[in-house]
């Protein structure tokens, strides 16, 4: 047994014994522990952002500031708010026989110790991010951040060991080797943000002990643009939300099916609209770069993949920039992709990453079937105004959630469950939602005190049982 392991180990048991020991936590004592994360997401917020960029080579302070502190702190700030309420015994309507039950409930309990595994493309956020409902939820938390942002995991290390008792939470760093043996652990509920590759090991892992698992994974997420949308609008919506990041981030649009006419209109709607908002790249503080090497160089091998094979690859370079010899910085800018096709690597696999394909349809029904053929996306987006049409997307395609007219923002909507379906993810968690998924509904049904009479299927059986019988079965 390694000392990582060993070191698991005995947190898991000092936190399941500390659980059973102190009892369910009351209010006073969620909050507190939801204050404290708040209070060190605003201490830690300059550090947080210097983190990330050192740790991506660069990521500016303003897409740190929102996507790793602010978007985190709305969901805290929502869950400490509601955390009374959902604490709630819940009623529920029974339909009992005479002489049965006159009272049942459901009430939510703390699961014990839950296992959050985040991670490298928003660090913070998704580390923290269920960390709330776990705490909402009065469970003890053990914590493993990404191996690819060194710097940041050592971060957040730090913020969690300095306000809280290891037998509260706990953070693991580590490689491979300690996400391993960490997935392993017999914990009571494990939940995993990432690839599906990794999330099937995840998941084959927690099988081991029969550990309950939400998986986050991501997929490519397809936006329909319709015949009704405003090209304009629709290309600064979209546009600026792949290029958050980088398009390093699981809701980022992956491809687009734009009626045949419009492509041509789509295309310069986006370049212009991309040449805007980052007039430069190389030198632009606010445009990540890609988190490391294997990852670049993935990148570019699907843009060559995809030329190779027929695609008109468009690079958005307003600037004129040399990126044929900057490794080191890591930065590719927007690359639109035409004439594609499922024979290449791009249309196989989650791009994570600014490259954008852009395919042609002739009807609404070829757009739905081509979105059906393929692995169940994290997200779905949908622009335009026909709203028949609009309905006919939404409830034709499977998806983890939908947002019309923008992207991503269901993700960040709180009082709605985020998750995905089939190869983007299982279970859901934000707000209430998490709150139940970190949280064993038992359930309490009350039983007069007085004896009920007896029932004629009580034995012993006559010719009354079976008179019940008959009656029963109509």
């Amino acid at each position: 047994m390694t000392d990582a392991q060993s070191k698991m180990e005995e947190i898991l048991e000092l936190q399941r014994a500390t659980q059973l020991h102190e009892g369910i936590p009351d209010l006073p004592t969620r909050l507190d522990r939801m204050d404290r994360a708040i209070g060190q997401l605003k201490k830690y917020r300059n550090e947080i952002c210097a983190a990330a960029s050192a740790d991506f080579g660069g990521r500016g302070t303003v897409t740190s500031t929102f996507a790793e502190v602010l978007v985190p702190l709305g969901k805290f700030q929502h869950t400490r708010d509601y955390t009374q309420k959902w604490m709630q015994r819940e009623k529920r309507q029974i339909n009992s026989e005479p002489g049965g039950a006159v009272e049942a409930w459901v009430e939510y309990q703390p699961l014990g110790v839950l296992g959050i595994i985040g991670p490298w493309n928003a660090p913070v956020n998704l580390t923290f991010s269920p960390m709330f409902g776990a705490l909402s939820a009065g469970n003890r938390i053990m914590l493993k951040p990404s191996e690819l942002t060194p710097r940041t995991s050592a971060l957040i290390a730090g913020m969690i060991d300095e306000v809280f008792e290891p037998s509260e939470v706990a953070v693991f760093t580590g490689g491979p080797d300690v996400g391993a043996k960490f997935c392993r652990l017999p914990l009571d509920h494990l939940l995993f943000t990432g690839g599906a590759e990794i999330g099937k090991q995840i998941m084959k892992g927690a099988a081991e002990n029969l550990v309950p698992v939400t998986l986050e994974l991501g997929g490519k997420s397809p936006v329909i643009i319709s015949r009704t949308a405003d090209l304009e609008i629709t290309a600064k919506k979209i546009i600026g939300g792949k290029l958050i990041n980088a398009g390093q981030i699981c809701l980022s649009p992956d491809y687009l099916l734009v009626p045949r006419e419009r492509v041509e209109a789509m295309t310069q709607a986006a370049t212009v609209t991309a040449s805007f908002l980052y007039p430069t790249v190389l030198a632009n503080e606010e445009y990540t770069s890609i988190i490391n090497d294997r990852h670049f160089q993935r990148l570019r091998d699907y843009i060559d993949d995809a030329r190779v094979k027929g695609a008109n690859v468009i690079e958005v370079n307003p600037a004129g920039e040399d990126f044929s010899q900057q490794e080191s910085t890591r930065k590719i800018p927007l690359h639109l992709l035409l004439d594609v096709n499922d024979d290449m690597s791009v249309m196989g696999n989650e791009i994570f990453g600014p490259l954008l394909p852009i395919m042609p349809y002739d009807n609404i029904n070829e757009a739905i079937s081509y979105v059906n053929a393929h692995p169940r996306p994290l997200a779905l987006y949908y622009f335009g105004t026909d709203q028949v049409e609009r309905d006919r997307v939404i409830s034709g395609t499977v998806s983890g959630g939908v947002t019309v007219n923008d992207v991503m923002k269901h993700a960040h909507t709180m009082g709605v469950p985020f998750g995905g379906v089939g190869l983007s993810g299982m279970g859901a968690y934000q707000g209430f939602d998490g709150f139940k998924t970190f949280s064993h509904a038992k359930t309490v049904v009350i039983q007069p005190v007085e004896m009920p009479p007896p029932s004629p299927l009580s034995p012993p059986w006559d010719e009354k049982t079976r008179a019940a019988l008959d009656q029963m079965l109509g």
